[in-house]
C-alpha cells in the first residue's frame, strides 16, 4: 500500500465511512467525514494484487484477450490476489480505527454486476471474472473487518445518489469536485466516485 494523503486526526466520536473505487488490481479508497457536510480525510491508492507477481494483476489474462487455462497457475494467481488484497484492506481499516475514526460502512463502486457467466464474449468475460475478484476482496475483507458493504455500479452512482442526496446530479459533481480540493495529490472519477460511495453510507447511517 502506497503512503496516505491528507490524513488527519478526528474527533474519536465522528463517524467516517470509506469508499472503494475497484479496478483491476488496486482500488481508489476515500476516507469520508460527515454526513451533512462531508470532508475528506484521506485519499490513497490502495494495492489489491501482489507488485511483486505482476500477473497478479490481471490474473485471468493470458496475454491480451486471451484467457488464462484453468489450472494451478491460474489457481496461486487468484489466491496470491486473496491474500494480498485482503491484507491491503483490512491493514487500511485497522489503521483508521487505531486512528480514531469511528466506521460506519464501506460503498464499492464496480464496473459491472453482471454475472461473468452469463457473458458470451471471451474478452469481456475475463475482465468480469477479475473485476468480480478483486470486488470480493474488497467485500470480504471488509465483512471480516465488521464492515457493513454497500455496492453501486459505477454508470449508475451519480444519478442514484442525487437522489437520496437532493441534489441534481450536476450539483452533486460540483459538490464532489469541491471535496478534493483539500486533498494533495489525484482527485481523478476514480477518487470521486469512492467519495460519493462513501457519502451514501454516511448518509444512509444517519438516517438510522
Amino acid at each position: 500500500m502506497d503512503a496516505g494523503r491528507n490524513m488527519r486526526q478526528r474527533d474519536p466520536r465522528s463517524r467516517a465511512a470509506i469508499g472503494f473505487t475497484v479496478k483491476s488490481g488496486w482500488a481508489s479508497a476515500v476516507l469520508l467525514i460527515g454526513s451533512a457536510s462531508p470532508q475528506v480525510a484521506e485519499s490513497r491508492r490502495v494495492e489489491l494484487s501482489d507488485p511483486a507477481i505482476p500477473d497478479s494483476r490481471q490474473p485471468y489474462h493470458a496475454g491480451f484477450g486471451t484467457a488464462r487455462s484453468t489450472g494451478p497457475e491460474l489457481s496461486e494467481l487468484v489466491a496470491s490476489v486473496r491474500r494480498f488484497g485482503g491484507q491491503s484492506v483490512a491493514g487500511l481499516i485497522r489503521r483508521y480505527r487505531k486512528a480514531g475514526h469511528d466506521l460506519c460502512g464501506a460503498g464499492v463502486v464496480v464496473g459491472s454486476l453482471i454475472d461473468p457467466e452469463r457473458i458470451a464474449n471471451a474478452h469481456i468475460r475475463i475482465h468480469a471474472l477479475e473485476g468480480r475478484l478483486f470486488r470480493d476482496v474488497v467485500e470480504v475483507a471488509a465483512g471480516r473487518s465488521r464492515l457493513t458493504c454497500s455496492i453501486w455500479r459505477e454508470r449508475d452512482l451519480y444519478a442514484l445518489a442525487a437522489g437520496v442526496l437532493n441534489q441534481s446530479e450536476r450539483e452533486l459533481r460540483a459538490l464532489v469536485t469541491t471535496l478534493g480540493r483539500t486533498v494533495s495529490g489525484s482527485w481523478r472519477a476514480e477518487e470521486k466516485a469512492a467519495a460519493v460511495a462513501a457519502w451514501l453510507v454516511l448518509t444512509d447511517d444517519a438516517r438510522g
